[in-house]
């Protein structure tokens, strides 16, 4: 079963969300961070996908404290993303709570420290953060969505899955925030192409039949965000996607 993962994205301290990565088209939320946080725990989710934006753009991590007050006032598993380029995040992430990390432009501009990660901490700790223009050229976006890489997507994770990498994180950029479904065929690709990485799908979800659709694909889980803030998606309708493991 997909594991359905809410995504919280950070901006001077308001929870946010864009369209197409355009930090014009940014709208802020009411919503308290943590607030947020316990109502998905409340609903069974395990699992938040925090984004510091902040961070993204300034190549160093920012919002600790929102790390801080998920991790310590909730019992959700935290994923850690943005501006994670040091040894030093990493543990700090960690200290504050983080329970997995994800990054992205760090892999981009240094390959070779990033492939050290997926070692040193563990590959089941590390996610490849790897979202691309459109799924076309699958031409790499970094810093925030904001630079451009010649680098495509599939001759990325053709490196890391050769050192090691488990999971990946991937948006077609062109999707998110738009509500006009996931790139279906673009997931489609990177499972055949590399049938043994666990995707996690970001961008475009508009509701329950379309976290259906990429369960049906063999999706390892779906990150969500803008459906459920705009009411397209309530928390009632993940319930069937929430059924607990057997202990």
């Amino acid at each position: 079963m997909i594991q359905v993962i809410p995504s919280i994205a950070i901006r001077k301290g308001k929870v946010v969300k864009m369209r197409k990565g355009d930090p014009s088209s940014e709208k802020a939320y009411n919503e308290n961070p943590l607030d947020l946080a316990k109502r998905f725990e409340d609903h069974g989710i395990e699992v938040v996908h925090l984004v510091d934006l902040d961070g993204a753009e300034k190549g160093s991590p920012v919002n600790w404290h929102v790390l801080e007050a998920v991790a310590g006032y909730t019992d959700l598993k935290v994923d850690f993303t943005g501006g994670i380029s040091t040894d030093g995040d990493i543990s700090k992430a960690y200290e504050f709570g983080a329970d997995y990390i994800t990054a992205a432009s760090i892999a981009v501009t240094d390959p070779e420290l990033f492939a050290s990660w997926i070692i040193s901490y563990g590959r089941e700790k590390m996610t490849l953060g790897a979202d691309v223009v459109d799924r076309t050229t699958k031409q790499l976006l970094f810093r925030g969505w904001q630079n451009r890489s010649q680098l495509t997507l599939f001759e990325h994770l053709e490196y890391f899955y050769s050192r090691g990498l488990k999971y990946v994180k991937s948006t077609d950029v062109s999707h998110d925030g738009v509500l006009e479904g996931p790139a279906f065929e673009f997931y489609e690709e990177i499972v055949q192409k590399f049938p043994e990485i666990c995707v996690l799908a970001s961008g475009g979800v508009r509701g329950v039949d379309d976290i259906k659709r990429l369960n049906d694909m063999g999706i390892f889980a779906v990150i969500f965000g803008k459906a459920y803030y705009e009411g397209f998606l309530n928390l009632k309708d993940l319930e069937q996607f929430l059924v607990k493991k057997e202990s």
